[in-house]
């Protein structure tokens, strides 16, 4: 099982999710042990354990799809991934960032960007006003590196500016003209206060204040990691062997709080694959770090984690792997095949799954 297509499976494109369900907990759960059970999120209640520690990611997701033109005219179309250490011009900050156009960029040219009034936030308090009558001006201080990203210099309040000018970034298969404004709440989840994420820790959107209160009510604790999701989670992988395909790093922070519950040794739900790899790459220590963490089937890796809750993924996906390396790539690919048949929505706006973790 070291091939990417010996994680793949049939997927008819109009199960592929374009929409959040209506009701963030409504969406259905497939509950995943030596059976399958079609059930409703609001079920995860009483399907995990009274004395468990439910673990979310509280990453937030930044509107981090900029699109723009050079001086020539050409589109340029930027992820912004994370700060990064780079020395920058005075007035910016460097970022590391991701981009799409005609030809390669350079060091020294600048992309322009126009304010879109009709997703802009209000500016922040004392906050100045954007340069160029609202143009806004990013230079290249980095070309491509190994990995494909190249570093940028965003001027003022990298943040700020991204709440004017940015787009969330939907996934490449949520297919529209444009974010629409709704998404930047839906495509947040309730527990989302850490800026930083370029994708969102899915299996959260299902979440709400009431089940909370529930999980709380039968002596769940609920508590968070950090995790901000970027390039690394979704990049395909392009080798034939997935032991030669090398993670993207990501940061994380584990608070004390959650070590401290962590350490009790109460049973752990990972909420998302994001914070299953928070959890596996910081084996429950309290301290912010870095993780390339890649875990896949026949990687040996012990799982600290003992049930997870996630959405379907992509096939081929490292997410996929992760998954199968937790549950058991039999089991799990058997699932999604009943996912399938059964006519689930698929991947980030798609429905549920809760899993168990299956020692090889």
């Amino acid at each position: 099982m070291f091939r990417p297509s010996d994680y793949t499976f049939e997927l008819p494109p109009e199960l592929i999710a374009q929409e959040p369900a209506a009701e963030r907990d409504q969406s259905r759960l497939l509950h995943v042990t030596e059976r399958l059970d079609d059930l409703k999120f609001p079920d995860i209640v009483e399907l995990l354990p009274a004395n468990a520690i439910l673990v979310a990611n509280d990453t937030r997701v930044i509107p981090a799809r900029v699109l723009g033109k050079k001086e020539t005219g050409g589109g340029v179309e930027l992820l912004l991934l994370e700060p990064d250490p780079m020395p920058a011009p005075e007035g910016t900050t460097a970022w590391r960032a991701l981009a799409r156009a005609r030809r390669p960029l350079r060091v020294g040219q600048r992309v322009h960007i126009e304010n879109d009034i009709s997703l802009a936030s209000p500016a922040l308090p004392g906050e100045a006003a954007p340069p160029n009558g609202g143009a806004v001006s990013i230079e290249i201080i980095a070309e491509r590196d190994s990995d494909g990203s190249i570093v940028v210099a965003l001027p003022g309040d990298p943040y700020a500016l991204l709440d004017r000018v940015g787009h969330v970034p939907l996934p490449h298969y949520i297919v529209r003209d444009a974010d629409r404004a709704s998404d930047r709440d839906r495509y947040q989840t309730m527990f989302a206060t850490e800026r930083g994420a370029v994708a969102a820790p899915t299996a959260g959107f299902h979440m709400t204040p009431a089940i909370a209160e529930r999980m709380t009510a039968r002596g769940i604790a609920i508590t968070t990691v950090t995790l901000h999701v970027g390039y690394g989670t979704f990049e395909p992988i392009r080798v034939d062997d997935i032991r030669d395909h090398q993670m993207h790093r990501e940061r994380y922070v584990v608070p004390e709080a959650t070590a401290a519950l962590i350490a009790t040794g109460r049973p752990i739900v990972a909420l998302g694959t994001t914070a299953l790899r928070a959890l596996e790459a910081s084996r429950g220590v309290a301290g912010a770090g870095t993780t390339n963490l890649f875990i896949y089937p026949s990687s040996h890796h012990e799982f600290l984690t003992h049930h997870l809750i996630t959405n379907f993924h992509l096939p081929e996906s490292t997410l996929l792997m992760l998954v199968c390396a937790f549950a058991g790539t039999d089991r799990v690919l058997a699932a999604y095949r009943h996912a399938v048949a059964q006519r689930y929505r698929f991947f980030s706006y798609g429905d549920a799954m809760l899993l168990h973790h299956q020692k090889p």
